[in-house]
Formats: C-alpha cells, structure tokens, sequence
C-alpha cells in the first residue's frame, strides 16, 4: 500500500460537486456530455474512473484540471474553486504529447520553466524525475529516439517535477503494448507503495478494467449518453495484486456486473434503449463489424461456454477491451442475437441456430433482424423499395441523424448501418456516388 494511507477523516484535496458539461451542436441544441458528476479525493488514494470510451471521463478530467469550464457545479481543490490551470495538479496524457524537437531534460523541464523556477533548481529537480522515473541517461536525446514505454515515462517525469498534490492519468498506458503497459503500471506502483512520488493522491481514467483492479483504491462506474457515476467500488486487496488471485478475480466480475446492468425503469426487452423515443432511427450505435459479431457469436456458443460465457471469461480469451466487448455484446442483444446482464452474455435460439448456420444462411437471419429490430436499418430499406430509383443520396439520411445526435456520433452510427447492411445484403452503398441503392440485394 502507500507509504500514506488514505485516510476518511482528512480533508478531501479535490471535491466535485454537481458537474455537468455540454456541448452547442450545430443545430443549436446542447450534447450533454456530464452530468451531475460528483467525487472526492483524499490524500494517499488512487481513485479510477471506469467506463467505455463516450461516458466523459477524459472531459471530466480536463475540467478538474482547469482546462476547460464546466457548464454547470463545481470543483474545488483545496477548499477553492477551480477557475483556471491550477497549481499543484498535472496530468499525465495518453498520447505522450512530447515536443519532438526538445530533448528528455528540455521536455521534463517545460513545467518548470512555467512556474519560474530558477535555473539550477529546474535542472536538479528535473534530473531527479529523470532518474526517479528509470530514464537515467537518457537526458540528451530526442523523443524519436526512444520507444513508446519510454516516451511515457518522460510524460510522467515532466508532471512529477513540478511536485502535484494531484496527479491525473487520462488512460496513461492505453498507447502501449502490453508488456511495456504492464512494467510501467508496476514501476509506478512500487515508487507509489514506497512513498518515493512527489505526490498525494491519483485520478485515473481508464477503461481497462484489469487495470483499475490492481492499482486503485475505489473505482468510480461511468455510464455514457451522458456520462454520470452510476457506482463506486470499493478495492481492499493489499498490494502487490495477482490477477490469478480469487478476490481480484471477483473484483472484476463485479464490475462487469456495474457496467451491463440496466438502468432502473428499463424494460426487460433485450434491446437497447432508444434514446430519441418515437423517431425510429435516433440510436445511436457504435461501429462492430460483421466480423467481430459472428466470431464472438461463435466463441459464445462453442464448448466449454455452449451458449453462455462470463464476460471477463470471454474477454479474456478473445483478447477483447471493453471498447471492443461490449459495443459487439450490446449489437448482439439489439440483434435479439443474445442477452447480456449480470456480467454474463447468452445466446438466444436465433443466436444459436446463426452459429450453427452456414454462411448464406447466417446473412438470411441476419437480414431478418437487421430490418425487424434496427429501426434505421427498416428506416433506409423502406425508403429504397418506395423509390422508383431504388437508391437515395447518403446526404438524406445523415440530415436525419445529426437532428438527433453530435456529427461524428451521426457519421458512426450511418458507417455501422452501411457496414451491417452489405454483409446482409440488405441494401448496396456506393461510396463513389455516396448513394444507398437496391442494385446487388436478391
């Protein structure tokens, strides 16, 4: 554990209350990215935020840090409120956001340079993070020449210089390979258990769920569309952790439980809830290909799992991040292909009787889902069998989404449908003309 131990009766360094942040879209309505987000924290913990990438956690992060204002509520360090870059917290990237043209010293030294600190203190200090941080040596050379571990370990060393009470990772380790990831976590926990940082306390943000099991405290549950803390978890396990370790083991199937439990006062139907209630085509849905969908359709309905697999189990061997499981596990559950709760995933019959199929049946089942329980998808076929051209401008359909959500979010949501309905052959798309057509569908 840290050298420090958190303590519930001290003062929290850092207490949000009542954050929500939104964005104007371009039709003047507002994208609610936060809200009513609160969290404290206290000297001597590391806090995680965990959720899928959409849930505002980095946004969340760049507010308490002081780079960007919250639309509404506030965060107050130290008993002030934040109204600006505030001294004594630095964030860590998860790109390395180095400058390529300064060397390993001149980089770490930048924060230093900011606060005024006189030359021969900002070198010494700087040297210090340098070594503290494993990069000994390496002071003179330039960022491209060194490998991605590497380069990160300079991003820490130049928030750790500047001596922050509170350190924010926004996914620190994600740009990584998994070795490199897995050193630099451990590395950071030993100096963090030893007492060896010029620091008080950690907000992590990640979606790696392992990740946030071995080296936080308490993980805070972000849902998404809009982001908003939906549970807190509470970590007791000593360190050092052991992924093999039966508690730790739990500790991961309860968050799976946290993150695919349905929201109170939803129906029971299996499908994903439409977020523009009446429109038909407003939900929003992240891009999974056919690919993915059958593969993990048929990972689930082989043995040892026959049709039903715990989710860290399959995400385990399948090599799958949350980003990557649980936008195929929920196009599965709108595809009435599976049901996922409770941090389980099931095969429905039609899901069975697709991965037992051959491939042309597969796309005939497929299609018949596709059109009775995607409502865009029915939308885009409905309008190409009413057309005496059977096709229609992409340019019709994207107007409609972005009525209902953010640009990117339309363009994603349009570039999955495409995507789900050639494998079908449901409908053609011709990117040359940018047009929907019925020219290869039987």
């Amino acid at each position: 554990m840290n050298a420090v131990a958190p303590a519930l009766n001290l003062a929290p360094l850092l207490d949000v209350q009542g954050v929500c942040k939104s964005f104007r879209k371009p039709d003047g309505d507002e994208l609610v990215v936060l809200e009513n987000v609160n969290l404290t924290l206290r000297p001597g913990e590391i806090v995680g935020l965990l959720g899928r990438s959409g849930s505002g956690k980095s946004t969340l992060l760049r507010v308490i840090a002081g780079l960007d204002e919250p639309s509404s509520g506030v965060v107050n360090y130290l008993g002030q409120s934040v109204s600006g870059p505030a001294s004594g917290i630095a964030m860590v990237f998860q790109s390395f956001a180095l400058f390529p043209w300064l060397t390993v010293l001149e980089n770490v030294q930048l924060g230093l340079e900011a606060l005024g600190v006189p030359e021969a203190e900002m070198r010494k200090r700087s040297l210090q993070a340098i070594d503290l941080i494993g990069l000994d040596g390496f002071e003179s050379a330039y960022p491209r020449e060194l490998s991605g571990g590497m380069r990160q370990r300079v991003g820490f060393a130049r928030a750790l210089v500047v001596h922050p009470n509170i350190l924010l990772m926004d996914e620190p380790f994600s740009a990584l390979d998994v070795l490199t990831a897995e050193t630099l976590r451990t590395d950071f926990l030993d100096l963090w258990g030893e007492g060896q940082l010029p620091i008080k306390s950690v907000l992590l943000v990640t979606h790696n769920i392992e990740e946030a099991v071995q080296m936080c405290d308490r993980m805070l549950i972000f849902s998404t569309h809009p982001g908003r803390v939906i549970s807190e978890i509470p970590v007791d396990l000593p360190q050092p952790r052991h992924a093999h370790d039966p508690r730790f083991r739990a500790l991961i199937d309860r968050v799976y439980v946290e993150m695919t439990a349905r929201p109170r006062g939803e129906p029971r139907t299996g499908a994903r809830t439409e977020r523009f209630a009446g429109t038909g085509i407003g939900t929003q849905l992240t891009h999974v290909s056919s690919n993915v969908l059958t593969g993990l359709l048929e990972a689930v309905h082989e043995a040892p799992y026959n049709g039903r697999a715990d989710l860290p189990a399959i995400a385990e061997e399948q090599h799958l991040e949350v980003d990557d499981l649980f936008p195929a596990a929920e196009a599965l559950q709108m595809l009435r292909f599976a049901e996922v709760e409770g941090g389980d995933i099931r095969l429905t019959e039609p899901g069975q009787e697709f991965a037992r199929s051959e491939t042309d049946e597969r796309k005939r089942l497929f299609a018949r889902h596709l059109i009775t329980y995607v409502p865009l998808a029915a939308h885009i076929r409905r309008v190409l069998d009413e057309r005496a051209s059977h096709s229609a401008p992409r340019s019709r359909f994207i107007d409609e989404l972005e009525d209902y959500m953010a640009e990117d979010a339309a363009e994603e949501t349009l570039r999955t449908i495409i995507s789900w309905g050639r494998y079908a052959e449901c409908f053609a798309y011709d990117d040359n003309r940018q047009a929907f057509t019925l020219e290869n569908p039987a």
